[in-house]
């Protein structure tokens, strides 16, 4: 496995695991590190940032999950 699919996979991980905070706790963990409170919804630019890489990681996942079993 290579470096960038490594990142994207813990990112994938950490963004599950964010959700699954916010739907049994109302608990964003992601709001609670970058931008300082832990409240679903509370985010700056750097939660957005993490929130897109995110996003991008997934996509790039399913990607590489998909073309491999072609």
């Amino acid at each position: 496995m290579d470096m960038l699919y490594n990142i994207a996979l813990i990112l994938v991980i950490i963004g599950a695991i964010n959700w699954g905070l916010v739907s049994i706790a109302n608990f964003d963990l992601v709001a609670a590190i970058c931008a300082g409170g832990g409240r679903f919804g509370n985010i700056n630019t750097l939660s957005k940032i993490v929130y897109g890489l995110v996003g991008l990681s997934g996509i790039y996942i399913a990607i590489d999950y998909f073309m491999a079993m072609m």
